[in-house]
Order: C-alpha cells, then structure tokens, then sequence
C-alpha cells in the first residue's frame, strides 16, 4: 500500500464540493415549503376546525338545547290530549237504541316553579355545550401542535440521512477502488460499506417516519401543508402572557367543568320541582241518543292530578344528586388538571431554551472535534475508524440541535396556546400580570464567544448542513457509535 496516494484520493474525496441536491435537501425547514405552501399556525388551525367532525356535533347539541329552552316557553308543559268513547245497547242490553258518544281535550299544566327550571336547565345544557366546543378547539390546538411538530422532526432527520447516505456512498465507492489497487486495506472498505448501508437504513427509517407523520398532520388538516411553528420565537413574552392569564377561571376546560356543575344543579333543582306528574285539565262533550230523554248534549271540564308518590320522586332526585357530584368531581379534577399543567408548560419553556443552548454548543464543539481528528487522519496520526467515530458523534450533536430548536419552538406555541393568545383562542385574563423570570434565550454570539481566531466550520440553527465525505450514520437509537 501506497500511503502517498492514499490520502491523495481520500482528500480528494474529502474536497468534493457538497452536491447541489445535498444543498437544497438540507436547507432549513422555513425555506423547505415555497412560499405557496406556507400556512400560519392560526390559519392552519381554522382549517382543522373547519373539519372537525367533533365542532359539528357539539353544534347541534348546543342547538338542540337552544330549541328545548325555547320550548319550555310554552303555557303548558306538554301537548294536547284528545279522549272519545261510544257506547250502546245493540251488542249487548236491551237493543234500544241507547247510544252515547263523548269526547275530550285535555292538557297537562306546569307544576310550580317547574317551566322556569326546564328553561333555566336548558340553557345552561345550551353553554356547557358551547364551552365544550371551546375545550374542544383548544384540544385540536394541541393536537395540531404535535403533529406539526413531528412532521418538522422527521423533515429535519430525513434531510440530514440523505446528505449522509450520499455522502457515505461516495466515500465507500473510493474507499473500494483504493482497495482494489491496494492502496488502502480490505478492513478499511469493509468499514465504509457498512457505513453506507447503516447510512441507508436509517434514511429509509426516516423517510417511513416523515410519511406517517404527514399523514396524521393531512388527517387533522384535510392538505399535505405544514404550519410555520418557526415563527415563534419570543419565550419572554410568552410568559407574560401565560403569566397574565388565570388559568383555573379562564382555561376552557375548567369553564366547561363550571358550566356542566352549572347544568347539574339546574337539573336537581328542576328534579324537585317535578315532585309528581304534572295534573292535566281539558274540557269534554256527551252526545246521546236516547228515546224519550229530555237531554241528549252536554259539555264539562274534567282535572286529573296524580298525588305525590316516593316511587316517582327517589329515583330523579337521586339521578340529580348522581349527575351534580359527578360534576363537582371533574370540575376539582379539571382545575388540578389545569395547574399541573401549567407547572409543566412554564417549566418546559425554560428547559427547552437551556436545552437548545447546551445543544447548540455541543454540536459546535462535536463538529470542531471532528474537522480536527479529520485532520489528524489525513496526516496519519489515527485511523479511519477514529475519524468515523468523531463524524458520528457530531452528526448525532446535530439532529439533537435540530429536535432541540423545534421542541424550542413548541414550548413557546404551546404557552401561548393555554394563555389563549392564538387567534380564535382568545381569552380575557383577570389578574395583573407579574414580572416574569428572565429566560436564557440562545444566541448566536453567546456559543461563538468561545471560538478561536480561525475555527473550523460550524452550522447554526437554520444552516444548511455541510456533511464531508469521511461520514458514518447513526444506529437506529440515535445514539453514538461506542
């Protein structure tokens, strides 16, 4: 073996200039979609509202209590009833000719304070179910969010797996013909032709990650677009505005909790008032034919009123007593609920922008390591595998930087979100907002702070990543190479 012109051929591999489709795959996600195909969050989130099958449903409940309340309106508490009988002595009797016909109209009657409980129930079923559109907006919100999320993850992974692949195929195709005039060992082309097939496995896993993501965010939006949760970047003002915000009394899950307690002590309240079935009145008529009588019409009012009854009362009373505990419950559930997670969402925002610092400056540093054992290999000092290693480890250090500034980024939509700040999800705060705790907020001159007069190349956030030749892909977990 010729050491000379085997780092000839290595570094000229190594000075390829990165290919043009390398390039324009690996761009950063806010330039990944043409301007055509950019959709705000707010505007991506009226269109999965627009097709929520759950927004149309509670629609017509909320409607259908609308029209119950209206009907409570009524003079009487249900519709008219109508009697008739007839009778004679032809079948049976003396045969005569007796003959009687009656007929009568009656309605049932509200009981006291009954008609104004009905109307008072069903409004309020009216605005549990309007608040339960609200929680339900705010749910597609969140859900929206994550699918987002994961679409731009796994665009991200599949952008960086491919610039790897192409990059480990051409480092294995001259690795191959150095071994074959003997200038490199059969050891080193075995390594690059498992790096390229490792290279390859995790681009196919990637791009099966990017397809099933896109087909649940296509689901929620009914179009293959992905909203821009870049441009979200301000964690500050996030937190004033989560700050602001009273989460037990304005978060829509917990309004609905109120409403639906609201609605369960209307309906105990319309149960005792329903302590018997509801009397009726009406008034009838009597024909008869009859030889000889001096009469044959006559017209009356009939009153029918059924007496109170144990029977009929314990049971509604107790569905009633059922459905208000029931209600107290998940209400004291929804507020715990609501506190814990803004517990979570305030911490979230602060660690995921210590996360995307300490991820930036790792993958800053995993990349000067590898340009530098990159160099040491070209000069012989150690080998190949040594180089892949390092390449690896910087090529993890990046997609961790990329998860990093998407979780970023979603931590801040996702405070805003429950502070109802995003259009349609607006909501009134009703305390003073406080001063919020500083949060460290990565930048640029903060990571370059610590580099030398001449370092070697790094990329930041939104940079298209610059993959040399000398590359090995990860394993499946994502973890570096031991």
């Amino acid at each position: 073996m010729k050491p000379s012109r085997c780092c000839l051929v290595l570094l000229m591999a190594l000075s390829t200039p990165y290919p043009a489709y390398a390039q324009s795959v690996s761009s950063s996600l806010s330039a990944d979609t043409s301007p055509r195909d950019r959709l705000s969050f707010p505007d991506a989130l009226t269109m999965a509202w627009a097709q929520d099958p759950l927004r149309s449903e509670l629609g017509t409940n909320r409607r259908s209590a609308e029209s119950r309340a209206r009907a409570a309106g009524s003079w009487f508490a249900g519709g008219p009833s109508l009697s008739g009988s007839y009778f004679d002595d032809h079948a049976v009797g003396s045969n005569l000719g007796y003959t009687t016909y009656e007929g009568g109209v009656s309605v049932p009657l509200w009981l006291p304070g009954q008609g104004n409980a009905t109307r008072k129930l069903a409004r309020a079923d009216a605005e549990a179910a309007a608040e339960r559109s609200s929680a339900e907006h705010m749910a597609l919100a969140v859900r929206l969010l994550d699918a987002s999320a994961a679409v731009l993850l796994a665009h991200k992974r599949v952008t960086t797996t491919q610039a790897l692949s192409s990059a480990a195929a051409r480092l294995s195709a001259n690795v191959a013909r150095a071994a074959h005039t003997g200038e490199m060992t059969q050891a080193d082309q075995q390594m690059a032709e498992a790096a390229l097939a490792s290279a390859q496995t995790d681009a196919a896993m990637a791009q099966e990650e990017a397809q099933t993501a896109t087909a649940r965010l296509v689901a929620l939006l009914g179009a293959p677009v992905v909203p821009d949760l870049l441009a979200f970047s301000a964690p500050q003002s996030a937190e004033q505005k989560l700050v602001a915000h009273t989460v037990e009394d304005n978060d829509p899950r917990v309004r609905t909790a109120q409403k639906e307690t609201a609605a369960a002590r209307a309906d105990l309240v319309l149960a005792r008032r329903s302590f018997m079935p509801n009397p009726e009145i009406g008034v009838g008529a009597i024909h008869e034919k009859q030889y000889g009588s001096p009469w044959d019409n006559r017209v009356g009012v009939n009153f029918t009123m059924p007496l109170p009854s144990a029977v009929h009362n314990a049971p509604l009373l107790a569905e009633a007593r059922n459905r208000v505990a029931a209600a107290e419950t998940q209400e004291t559930l929804a507020r715990r609920m609501v506190r814990q997670e803004l517990v979570q969402i305030r911490a979230r925002l602060a660690s995921a922008s210590a996360a995307l610092k300490s991820a930036q400056t790792a993958a800053q540093q995993l990349d000067r390591r590898a340009d530098l054992m990159e160099r040491s290999w070209k000069l012989q000092e150690n080998s190949l595998d040594d180089a892949l290693r390092a390449r690896q480890a910087a090529y993890t250090a990046d997609l961790v930087r990329d998860r990093a500034e998407i979780l970023w980024h979603s931590a801040i939509l996702r405070a805003l979100i429950a502070a109802g700040a995003i259009p349609g999800l607006e909501q009134t705060p009703s305390a003073l907002p406080r001063q919020p705790s500083a949060l460290v907020v990565p930048t640029t001159a903060e990571t370059d702070s610590m580099n030398d007069a001449a370092p070697p190349h790094t990329r930041q956030p939104g940079e298209a990543l610059r993959i040399p030749e000398m590359v090995s892909s990860p394993r499946s977990s994502g973890a570096p190479m031991p």
